[in-house]
């Protein structure tokens, strides 16, 4: 049996869906989304810390986090739904990684030139902002070989208009929104074949024998992307490497004073940020040698591994000396698809004429999906919308050549 649409998108997680809806805000297209899991948010987006931080290497990179904030700030008017599940968390993002005063205003000045809120803090309007948070910037060391003397830091980066958003909330609100636009969101349904015809796509091939045909087929399929692509016959000879990463959550007890932002913390090699109504913290890494574990992402280990845990617990215990020794542990694994070469995404067409890529998030994804959706989304339809980002696709294109960056880690 054959069906016929105008475009299918493979992967039906924040970026799958985010195209879709794009594409259905802007045209009357026939949309079909299909993803093998038997439930939204089963790849990478249902383990995202969803941090919306907009400090970045590249300036390209902070309009797009910016962009996509202000979509994130205006949830409800963006889905179009009166009441979504997601919720945005302004909490601030801070940044504790540089002793150097003048280069720690450089970079509040770059994001302030582009129109983020980004404010520098000495050690004591961090103790008065943030209570619970050691100043200290002296290296950490987790193997606790080298004793370690605490040293305030002397300057302090704080977007002030960033923070956190609910990762599977906002995932379930756009399938919502792509049902009520006609959009076909199907689970269950798995990709077995790429249709190709004069060097054209033709359509997929899916698990239960039928045929969906199309002359738009979107590959934003995460960490299974490469098989996709492979299907298709496609090598796009970039490093797109399922990878293994961990986040661990223990109890926010009410003893420890709030607030508490999101951190990126650089001392202890890692980021946190509150949970559940502040009532927890979940914490990972900021380190590219934890960012290293290849799998095979229908074998991924999800629960993290005990070593991990009781590593970078000492580190958050050193940020937030407070924090009692006690209470629950635990902690998950989700997957980051990692591009080896330069931690970017590619993203646009391929040499295959009508097969689209969105491919390589490296860690990214969650908070550019709704200006990566836009790019998607014009490129197929033509259209444009007040709220797209002004970043070309090209930015991301899979003929570019790779971007020269300071580190190849989910800070990038």
């Amino acid at each position: 049996m054959t069906a016929t649409t105008d475009v299918v998108v493979v992967g039906g997680g924040i970026m799958g869906m985010s195209i879709a809806w794009q594409v259905a805000r802007r045209s009357s297209l026939r949309i079909v989304v299909l993803d093998k899991g038997t439930g939204l948010g089963e790849g990478s987006t249902g383990a995202s810390s969803a941090i919306t931080r907009q400090r970045y290497t590249r300036v390209e990179n902070i309009r797009i986090a910016r962009d996509a904030n202000a979509i994130f700030r205006n949830w409800a008017d963006y889905t179009g739904l009166a009441e979504p599940r997601a919720r945005n968390h302004p909490v601030g993002v801070l940044w504790m990684l540089d002793d150097d005063p003048v280069a720690v205003a450089a970079d509040r000045d770059r994001l302030v030139a582009e129109g983020v809120r980004a404010v520098v803090l000495d050690a004591d309007e961090l103790r008065d902002r943030f209570p619970a948070l050691s100043p200290c910037l002296a290296p950490f060391d987790l193997t606790g070989e080298t004793p370690h003397e605490c040293r305030p830091g002397e300057a302090f980066l704080l977007e002030e208009d960033a923070g956190y958003f609910d990762p599977t909330g906002a995932l379930e609100d756009l399938a919502e929104a792509c049902r009520r636009a006609g959009v076909d969101v199907r689970l269950r349904t798995e990709v077995v074949g790429i249709d190709v015809e004069g060097g054209r796509v033709r359509g997929v091939r899916l698990a239960d024998g039928t045929r969906i045909a199309a002359p738009w087929v979107v590959n934003a399929a995460g960490p299974w992307c490469n098989r996709i692509n492979a299907l298709a016959g496609l090598d796009l000879s970039w490093p797109l490497v399922p990878t293994r990463v961990q986040v661990l959550h223990r109890d926010l007890p009410p003893e420890v004073p709030r607030p508490i932002p999101v951190v990126g913390d650089g001392s202890g090699g890692i980021y946190f940020r509150p949970e559940a109504g502040d009532q927890q913290l979940i914490c990972g890494s900021i380190l590219e040698e934890d960012e290293r574990e290849e799998v095979d992402p229908d074998e991924l280990r999800r629960v993290a591994d005990r070593a991990f845990v009781d590593t970078k617990i000492h580190a958050l215990h050193h940020r937030i000396p407070d924090l009692p020794h006690r209470g629950r542990l635990g902690g998950i694994a989700g997957l980051y698809t990692v591009n080896r070469l330069d931690v970017l995404p590619v993203v646009g067409p391929t040499e295959l004429e009508g097969f689209v890529v969105a491919n390589g998030f490296s860690g990214h994804g969650f908070k550019e999906s709704p200006m990566i959706g836009a790019m998607v989304a014009r490129y197929l339809t033509g259209e444009r919308l007040a709220d797209d980002t002004e970043v070309p696709i090209s930015f991301f294109a899979v003929d570019r050549e790779p971007y020269e960056l300071e580190g190849k880690n989910v800070l990038a």
